[in-house]
């Protein structure tokens, strides 16, 4: 059970942030009310939601999962992969330390939270533009000490790998073509998203309801096969930003004890 989300504002200089979209100019106001919008229905899911101010020197710092990977158990400042970003990581620690033990990926290993993906006992790791080997297996050896277990993922395709991953609960992945094949996840269930809907693989699953971006029937006639209750929420605008859903919080669960596996 989630009970709490941390969520930034996108600041006036959203749309300086990177991108390799060639999806059109992104729109404040609307960015805006799409970012308000996500952060209701994070409320309506039961979920306290913490909203961060804006970061004036870090225009895509509104991203916040790319900085941390939070366990039940911790919460794992990361070393984000990309020069312009690296430094939003320190003013999300200061918050993150009311809710968990902190520990952190160290140079010169790399790590975006968005090559991160939790799914119970077990997270695969996306090794990307964005995670090296390095940071892959400082993460892996944080999580084996609390009991996890990780595999490393080649991202040949997409920014991340939750841009083409996500779980959707019930030994369930929703996952692209590109990876559905691989033998990696050959224990999971698998909802394969349509080729011409590849960005619907950017789903995020709380608290056993689904957010999805609007505008693609197909996947969300498949996703309504599980029974789960859907909402829809226009990203268009981070979409632009080569962001989506699962980006844009810090998900955090029931807190566990911190010690560590012996």
């Amino acid at each position: 059970m989630f009970t709490h989300a941390i969520v930034r504002k996108p600041g006036a200089n959203f749309a300086q942030g990177i991108t390799t979209s060639q999806l059109g100019q992104p729109d404040l106001n609307l960015m805006q009310r799409q970012h308000q919008a996500y952060t209701e229905v994070l409320k309506s899911l039961g979920l306290e939601v913490v909203v961060l101010e804006v970061e004036p020197k870090y225009p895509d710092a509104y991203f916040v999962e790319d900085v941390a990977v939070i366990t039940p158990q911790i919460a794992i400042i990361t070393n984000p992969g990309a020069a312009a970003r690296n430094g939003e990581q320190e003013s999300i620690e200061p918050v993150l330390r009311i809710f968990r033990p902190i520990t952190h990926i160290q140079a010169p290993g790399t790590v975006d939270g968005g090559d991160v993906l939790m799914t119970d006992q077990h997270f695969f790791v996306g090794i990307s533009e964005r995670t090296n080997l390095e940071g892959a297996k400082q993460l892996g050896n944080i999580l084996t000490e609390f009991g996890y277990t990780w595999t490393p993922i080649e991202v040949a395709a997409g920014l991340h790998l939750k841009s083409s991953i996500n779980y959707v609960g019930g030994g369930t992945l929703l996952i692209s073509d590109t990876f559905a094949n691989l033998k990696a996840f050959g224990d999971y269930q698998k909802i394969v998203v349509p080729q011409d809907e590849a960005y619907a693989a950017n789903t995020l699953w709380v608290n056993d309801q689904l957010l999805m971006p609007g505008g693609f029937p197909k996947t969300r006639q498949l996703l309504a096969d599980t029974g789960l209750p859907i909402h829809e929420l226009d990203v268009s605008e981070a979409q632009k930003m080569d962001g989506g859903l699962t980006c844009m919080s810090l998900r955090l669960q029931e807190k566990e004890s911190s010690v560590r596996q012996e």
